[in-house]
């Protein structure tokens, strides 16, 4: 990569500004400009996108989103002290890279950027999920960005792209697969990072629906669902209770067996008992 940009190799940036990783930002530098570009390339064609990219770092991924096309790259970072790097990244390539100080909780992108639009981002550990579940639950939807390309600990990975009776299968699931197709596209060792992690991580790509696999309410959605599985180890008649006195009726009514346990209930079954909820 860095015969393509003329930029020096990330260690040698890291190096340069000090950027030694911090633990209290979730930190974990990919250093390899090779793997950084096939995770860019994971998305496909960037030339006609605008791409978000949350807690760049020094810039290696955001080096691979620029190389492979992307029509500009709005990154996000809240360590002042990649700022500097950056910057030569944006030299290099004028016009294409808009860089941002601050909080990604905080900060609405929008104003930056013009549709189509794609997310690509190594997350920082600490905001990772609750970055994914504000995309994944805006007020109306389809959302405002056509792909989703991240990195996680590879335990969270699973648990976006888990089946009905898998353990890892939960809340994060059935959201992310209600409104999208989502699927892991890499895995990564720790090695592959500075500091190595203790754990493996994992690239989801995740492509957004126009519309919902299945009809139901979002917000009752979420309620049952988060009921169902903040209790997973009760049968769903006893987890879901406290929502209605009349639970085993609306179960039945949906087509489930008020004695299956939320890990067990596909999607589908989820919504329509949201539904049920809904006419009453």
């Amino acid at each position: 990569m860095s015969g393509i940009d003329g930029l020096p190799p990330l260690r040698e940036v890291i190096a340069e500004h000090g950027l030694r990783a911090k633990k209290a930002l979730g930190q974990n530098f990919l250093l390899d400009l090779n793997l950084t570009a096939r995770i860019a390339r994971i998305p496909g064609d960037l030339s006609g996108m605008d791409v978000i990219e949350v807690g760049p770092g020094p810039g290696g991924l955001t080096r691979g989103l620029l190389a492979e096309g992307a029509r500009k790259v709005l990154a996000i970072e809240k360590d002042s002290r990649c700022l500097p790097a950056l910057a030569q990244i944006s030299e290099a390539y004028p016009n294409r890279l808009e860089v941002i100080e601050g909080d990604a909780l905080e900060i609405d992108p929008l104003a930056h950027l013009t549709p189509p639009i794609a997310i690509c981002a190594n997350l920082p550990y600490n905001v990772g999920t609750e970055l994914l579940i504000r995309w994944l639950t805006p007020k109306d939807w389809p959302p405002f960005w056509s792909s989703l390309t991240l990195m996680f600990q590879k335990e969270v990975a699973q648990r976006i792209t888990a089946a009905p009776g898998d353990k890892a299968y939960g809340r994060l699931a059935v959201l992310a697969q209600w409104r999208a197709e989502a699927h892991i596209a890499l895995t990564l060792p720790p090695e592959a990072f500075s500091p190595p992690p203790k754990v493996h991580s994992a690239v989801v790509h995740l492509t957004a629906l126009p519309e919902p696999r299945f009809p139901a309410d979002a917000k009752i959605l979420e309620r049952v669902v988060a009921a169902g599985f903040n209790q997973r180890r009760k049968m769903l008649r006893a987890a879901l209770k406290g929502l209605t006195p009349d639970i085993e009726d609306r179960l039945i009514a949906a087509g489930i067996k008020p004695t299956e346990r939320a890990e067990q209930v596909p999607l589908e079954a989820f919504c329509a008992l949201a539904r049920q909820f809904e006419k009453a």
